[in-house]
């Protein structure tokens, strides 16, 4: 019953889902991490190069590390042009979706919310859903879209589909588990307020337990789920 996540940039797929993926991976479930866009290639400015190892090596260091603390069984960057994925063909960022598919055959798959403001989420976010075409025989049975902070709620109203999710997950044990992998991203946290920080963090998943009646969740909007008639194993 493995898992597969599909995230845009190293570190999206711990604010999105890291408790998640730790409870997971706590129940023996394999989760396998796909990072499609490098994170950092957008940012580069002048021609000196940089002493020591590149932020490209240093982010891609940090999501083995970060992967390593939740208890993933696979994590592979493709370090595709961050921030340029609308520049590919659509159709080649899907089919490199569905080798992952293909090899791990996952049961479950996490990926963006197609309403976020950055490009990179929502471009993966298509070709998600269209490397998990329900056809006939197809391994995944579960397709579920997550938030990530500064990103997901910074969409102005009514200016794309918004994050309303019915899908929660119980991240009481694992909230630590997912700091201790965030700080693997320490370059990518900020100061609170901003979001994107430890404190923000924590207070969206106190709030998104709230709503739900626990100490600590993640929310997700439920894309599909079929009760298959045949079980797996």
């Amino acid at each position: 019953m493995s898992v597969l996540i599909v995230a845009a940039h190293p570190d999206d797929e711990v604010l999105g889902c890291g408790g998640t993926i730790a409870r997971f991976a706590r129940q023996g479930r394999s989760v396998h991490v796909l990072l499609m866009a490098d994170g950092e290639s957008s940012r580069a400015s002048g021609t000196d190069q940089p002493v020591g190892p590149s932020p490209m090596a240093e982010r891609n260091a940090a999501a083995h590390t970060a992967c390593g603390i939740l208890g993933c069984a696979s994590v592979e960057s493709l370090a595709l042009p961050d921030n340029r994925l609308d520049g590919l063909e659509l159709l080649d960022v899907v089919k490199k979706i569905e080798g992952f598919i293909n090899r791990y055959q996952p049961l479950t798959v996490f990926t963006h919310h197609c309403g976020d403001v950055n490009i990179d989420h929502r471009v993966v976010h298509e070709a998600v859903l269209a490397a998990c075409r329900p056809e006939p025989g197809h391994p995944v049975q579960e397709l579920l879209f997550f938030e990530v902070p500064s990103s997901t709620e910074w969409r102005p109203p009514g200016s794309a589909v918004p994050f309303l999710p019915n899908y929660f997950v119980d991240i009481s044990a694992t909230l630590e588990i997912k700091f201790a992998a965030l700080e693997a991203y320490a370059s990518e946290l900020r100061e609170f307020p901003h979001p994107r920080s430890l404190r923000a963090v924590e207070a969206l998943a106190r709030w998104r337990g709230a709503t739900v009646g626990v100490e600590a969740a993640e929310a997700f909007i439920l894309g599909r789920k079929l009760i298959s008639n045949q079980a797996r194993s």
